[in-house]
């Protein structure tokens, strides 16, 4: 049982995770020896210059430079840390998308478009493109203003009750706002993304197991914050592309009519 199992973090549910559940382990670890090694040295000094065994004032100060030296070990520490760790980690992180698109072609993509206090999910359909969106032609019934004249977006589909996607498959998020910067969470994937008007931001990760869970917003965003969560759901690979070719053949028929 690790330190993270202790303050209940939950399980791990993709293929990164248990990097990102290494370097959060260690940074506990740290954190827990520099709040014991500070906690021991301020009892100390409540107690060597406590004022009944120090009546009379000191004005010179510290004289040895142990404290020079702890500090500078804490500041090499920390580097080795961010150097050693957490630069390599979001490196390796970065370079996997090149590698995620060019080796697989058709991992399932997802526009993930935050509101307050709702998600939309927006996926490309059979054809695996998305239809272009225009804000100007935003409306009640185009929530998020897909332009009509692109052919594109004909068998494009929309959902807001919940993100399902496939298991042991790379997927990829792009997400975005349409009013404040929020932030998309999926906390069993280990996985999250500030969520930016204007902008278009890819997430991917890799699913390794079924499991049915809550997708928040890690960003304050306004007075029904707490409120702004979703559901997901990850599922058979066969059964999400037939989920998924039968909501995109729905769109399409509606489009003949």
């Amino acid at each position: 049982m690790s330190i993270l199992d202790l303050l209940g973090n939950p399980g791990n549910s993709s293929q990164h995770g248990e990097q990102v559940d290494q370097m959060n382990a260690v940074i506990h670890w740290l954190m827990l020896v520099l709040f014991v090694g500070w906690t021991i040295f301020f009892f100390v000094c409540l107690f060597k210059f406590w004022h009944r065994r120090n009546a009379k004032a000191s004005y010179t100060g510290v004289k040895s430079h142990v404290s020079t030296h702890l500090e500078i070990g804490v500041v090499i520490v920390e580097a080795v840390f961010l150097l050693g760790f957490a630069f390599p980690l979001w490196a390796e992180r970065t370079d996997t998308f090149d590698r995620v698109v060019a080796n697989d072609p058709d991992a399932p993509r997802v526009r993930v478009v935050g509101q307050q206090y709702s998600w939309t999910y927006h996926y490309p359909g059979n054809d695996g493109i998305f239809g272009r969106t225009d804000n100007s032609l935003i409306s009640g019934d185009n929530t998020l203003g897909i332009d009509p004249d692109d052919p594109n977006g004909d068998d494009d589909f929309l959902s807001t009750s919940i993100l399902r996607l496939p298991v042991d498959r790379n997927t990829i998020l792009q997400v975005s706002s349409k009013d404040v910067i929020h932030n998309f969470a999926i906390v069993p994937m280990r996985i999250q993304q500030d969520c930016i008007p204007g902008s278009e931001i890819p997430m991917w990760f890799r699913p390794v197991e079924k499991i049915e869970t809550f997708v928040v917003c890690a960003q304050l965003c306004g007075e029904a914050h707490a409120n702004m969560k979703g559901s997901m759901e990850v599922i058979d690979a066969n059964e999400y592309f037939e989920w998924a070719k039968s909501r995109s053949d729905e769109e399409l028929a509606k489009k003949v009519k």
